[in-house]
């Protein structure tokens, strides 16, 4: 059994780290937890709801991955996020949370524009870190030159 190129599968919002596969101990471990998980299965009544048999199967192959295999930990690449940013960006869900209760031409109106006020701060941010990379880059070829 290999693993695909996707290496990481999420599934409900929880991400799995799938290289983990390729040993042979983990492998048979998620193996036996399916096959436990899913023996219970088998008590099911033929008349049971479809989405519940799924949910069910859902739940168990989640499950067994929690058990199997460790949670993805997702690198954040963005450096220049900082909390300010993440103001902005509360500021924006809770005007789209007022838009959907209530789309009254004011709220459309605060909805955009807390996206401008928003974007614009994303992207001044974002041009002062890539100012001060590309300066930190120039530095560090003047040095290697001399």
């Amino acid at each position: 059994m290999t693993v695909s190129k996707q290496a990481v599968q999420q599934f409900d919002g929880e991400r799995f780290n799938l290289r983990q596969l390729n040993e042979l101990e983990v492998r048979k471990e998620y193996q036996i937890e399916n096959t436990n998980r899913f023996a219970a299965l088998d008590n099911l009544n033929d008349g049971e709801e479809i989405n519940r048999a799924w949910e069910n199967m859902k739940e168990n192959i989640k499950t067994s991955a929690t058990e199997s295999l460790d949670l993805h930990e997702l690198e954040h690449h963005i450096s220049w996020f900082d909390e300010e940013c993440l103001v902005f960006l509360d500021q924006r869900k809770q005007a789209k949370i007022q838009w959907l209760q209530d789309p009254s031409q004011s709220n459309v109106h605060n909805i955009s524009n807390v996206r401008h006020v928003a974007s614009r701060h994303f992207r001044n941010k974002n041009k002062e870190y890539l100012k001060v990379k590309i300066a930190e880059l120039e530095i560090n070829n003047k040095i290697k030159k001399y």
